[in-house]
């Protein structure tokens, strides 16, 4: 149980940073600080949501696309976070494209270098 709060809680700052450099490098992307982790609760859950369903569909209909779906996933859940949140706002469609790039790449490298810094190399091993 410690070990998946813990992978949990490595996916919520993999997510967190992900967002805070897309706020950072973009000027139409901004983070309300007293709402943010309640976007990045927000943005967690719609990707956990998210992720198997375009998986699925992807793996089923399009397998040369599948790695495309974590940009898909990337970008439905910044469009919920920033429907349902006030911590998130993404205005232009230029914006929008960049911000889902900037959000998965930072995600996607969050996600690779936490665990290496917070899980043991066994759990680490299992993982993979």
């Amino acid at each position: 149980m410690g070990q998946r709060l813990l992978r949990l809680a490595l996916l919520f700052a993999g997510n967190a940073i992900g967002l805070i450099i897309a706020a950072l490098v973009l000027s139409d992307v901004s983070l309300d600080l007293v709402s943010f982790i309640i976007a990045v609760v927000i943005f967690t859950i719609a990707v956990a949501i998210v992720r198997p369903l375009i998986g699925k569909v992807t793996r089923e209909n399009a397998p040369a696309l599948e790695g495309a779906g974590a940009l898909v996933t990337t970008f439905i859940a910044l469009v919920i976070t920033d429907l349902v949140s006030d911590g998130l706002a993404i205005s232009g469609i230029g914006t929008w494209i960049l911000a889902t790039v900037i959000v998965w790449l930072g995600t996607m490298i969050a996600g690779w270098a936490l665990p290496a810094f917070f899980l043991d190399e066994e759990t680490s091993a299992k993982k993979k």
